[in-house]
């Protein structure tokens, strides 16, 4: 605990030195998201970025969530304190397999979800998150959507457009291993609470839930409603809910929904990373300016709302 709190002393020391602005995802490690400036979603924490006067941007998260900050700020230097952590979902889409997909389906607009990398956002049409994928889609011109990579979150948009959803079959893996078995065993065991599922999660499990949203909309929801929450995400954004919430019961739907790539980041690398200012994430400017079209697209939408 001592050689915790002097590496914490340390980082508030090089942060302030470097100017420097550290950012966690909702799923990070508990010790991380209680070190930083701000928590939240990736999209979140990379328009945040935006507005601070800071010259880094340490992403405490995964590669494309750094990738989106560097495209958004690229006048700040951005860095990911683990190089390797990556994120399973977004690898399983590349820029070259999306272009082949694209001339199957030329009338169609291609939605990217902000969960992949930035040469994917380059050849796509407008991005989206999971608390927006719904009034994305809907906002577009085109009858065919052909909606990248996370299939789940494309069925669950399905449901509510008029629109032909044509899925990539790409999926997160930590969501998509919850079972409807797990929601059933959590709820036979906390009867009295109320189950928030991400949209990541597969059709089954979402029909069992009781409400579905973001990280974002989880962590609004908890703070006004209800006393106990069974969680279908990654179990790290209870750290946050608990925190917030320290009166109410929450309860992880089941004890493998860990994301190992979130939890890559800890106290000891977050330090090496403002000692060496590593590593810098940079998107390269041909790709960056096609990426922060189908970004703003996104963004301009919620600016008319």
């Amino acid at each position: 605990m001592q050689d915790n709190q002097k590496t914490i002393e340390r980082i508030l020391k090089l942060k302030k030195e470097h100017n420097a602005v550290i950012l966690a995802h909702n799923y990070e490690r508990g010790e991380i998201q209680d070190i930083a400036d701000f928590t939240g979603d990736s999209l979140g924490l990379s328009i945040q970025a935006t507005e601070q006067e800071a010259d880094v941007i340490v992403f405490c998260g995964v590669h494309f969530m750094a990738e989106s900050a560097a495209i958004l700020s690229p006048e700040k230097t951005v860095l990911l304190p683990e190089i390797h952590a990556g994120c399973p979902m977004a690898s399983m889409v590349t820029a070259e397999a999306l272009r082949e997909e694209k001339k199957k389906y030329p009338g169609a607009a291609v939605v990217c979800y902000v969960n992949s990398t930035a040469d994917v956002k380059a050849e796509s049409d407008i991005c989206c998150t999971s608390a927006n994928a719904v009034e994305v889609v809907n906002s577009l011109d085109e009858d065919e959507v052909l909606f990248v990579p996370d299939k789940n979150l494309a069925d669950y948009v399905s449901r509510f457009t008029d629109k032909k959803i044509i899925p990539w079959n790409g999926y997160c893996p930590t969501h998509n291993q919850i079972l409807t078995t797990d929601l059933i065993k959590a709820k036979s065991e906390h009867p009295d609470a109320e189950v928030l599922a991400h949209p990541e999660c597969r059709r089954e499990v979402i029909d069992l839930a009781d409400k579905v949203f973001s990280t974002t909309g989880m962590v609004e929801y908890a703070r006004n409603a209800g006393d106990e929450f069974i969680i279908a995400t990654e179990r790290g954004i209870i750290h946050k809910l608990q925190k917030d919430n320290p009166d109410k019961k929450f309860y992880s739907v089941s004890e493998f929904t860990v994301c190992p790539e979130m939890k890559a980041i800890d106290l000891n690398s977050l330090l090496l990373s403002l000692e060496k200012m590593q590593y810098v994430i940079t998107v390269p400017e041909d790709v960056s300016a096609k990426a922060r079209i189908a970004l703003d697209r996104m963004l301009e939408i919620k600016r008319k709302r």
